[in-house]
C-alpha cells in the first residue's frame, strides 16, 4: 500500500510507514482539545509532497485561521501553495452553493447533495499530482445539529469514510455531543486516532487505535504542540459553537 510519511518525528514514530493513501482517517475527542492541529501535520506533509488539499473546516470563521494554524503548528506558509488548495466554507443561510470566489466556495454542506456538489467543484479546482488530493474536514460534528438533515448527512459522512477511495480523507469530529452517532463513524473509518486533553497547563494527548494495512504503535503520547496554540483552538471551538450551531439548528 502506498503511504506518506509526515516527516514529523512524533507522528512517524507512531506511524513508521506513514499514512496510507486513499484511505479515511478519523480524529475524535472532546471539543476544543486540538484535534485539527494533528490534522494540520498531515496536510502540511501532503502539500510538501506535491499533493493538493481541499479544506472543509467548519469551526473557522475565515480561511485566515487555517493559514495561521498551519503556520504555527507545521511551519507551513499556505500562500506558497495557493494553486494547490481550495476551501469549502459553510454558509448555512444558502439553499445550495455559490460560484467560487477565487479558491473559496461558500456552500450549505449540511445538505448531502450540496456536500457532493461543493466537494466535486473544489476538487476540480486543484491539480491531482503527487499523492493526489487530501480532503481535510474539521468540526464536521457540527453538521449533526440540523434537525432535518442530521441522519442524511451522517449517512453521507459514513459513506465517504467507508467507500470513497478517490481521495485521501482526514476528518476531525468532537465527541462532546452526538456521541452515539460519532461512534458509528469511528467504527467504519479506515484509520482511527483518539485524543484527549488536560488543563492547567493545557496538554493534548493522542493514540492511534487503528490503521489500514500498515503497522502502527498503539501508545498514548503527549502531542508536542505549544499550550498557547491549544488554547487558541479552544477559543475558536467555543466561537463556532456559539455562531454555527444556532444556524445549523434552524435547518
Amino acid at each position: 500500500m502506498d503511504t506518506l510519511k509526515t516527516g514529523v518525528a512524533w507522528l512517524d514514530r507512531l506511524m513508521p510507514e506513514g499514512l496510507p493513501l486513499h484511505t479515511s482517517t478519523l480524529l475524535t475527542g472532546p471539543g476544543g482539545s486540538g484535534k485539527p492541529l494533528i490534522g494540520d501535520n498531515f496536510v502540511a506533509a501532503w502539500l510538501r509532497a506535491g499533493g493538493s488539499a481541499v479544506f472543509m473546516s467548519l469551526q473557522y470563521p475565515s480561511t485566515d485561521f487555517i493559514s495561521e494554524s498551519l503556520k504555527t503548528v507545521a511551519g507551513l506558509n499556505l500562500q506558497e501553495y495557493e494553486d494547490k488548495v481550495a476551501f469549502i466554507s459553510l454558509d448555512a443561510s444558502l439553499d445550495g452553493m455559490e460560484p467560487p470566489q477565487g479558491n473559496i466556495i461558500k456552500a450549505n454542506v449540511v445538505k448531502p447533495d450540496v456536500w457532493d456538489a461543493a466537494l466535486e467543484q473544489a476538487c476540480s479546482m486543484v491539480p491531482a499530482g503527487g499523492p493526489g488530493i487530501m480532503v481535510f474536514g474539521s468540526a464536521l460534528n457540527l453538521l449533526l445539529f440540523s434537525p432535518t438533515y442530521e441522519d442524511a448527512i451522517l449517512k453521507k459522512m459514513e459513506t465517504v469514510l467507508r467507500e470513497d477511495k478517490r481521495y485521501t480523507y482526514v476528518f476531525s469530529v468532537s465527541t462532546t455531543a452526538k456521541k452515539e452517532k460519532i461512534a458509528r463513524m469511528e467504527a467504519i473509518a479506515d484509520n482511527l486516532i483518539i485524543t484527549r486533553s488536560e488543563k492547567e497547563p493545557f496538554r493534548l494527548y493522542m493514540r492511534v487505535v487503528r490503521m489500514k494495512g500498515v503497522p502502527f504503535l498503539d501508545e498514548e503520547i503527549q502531542v508536542p504542540i505549544p499550550p498557547k496554540s491549544l488554547a487558541h483552538v479552544k477559543e475558536i471551538a467555543e466561537h463556532s459553537r456559539k455562531r454555527v450551531i444556532p444556524q445549523i439548528s434552524k435547518i
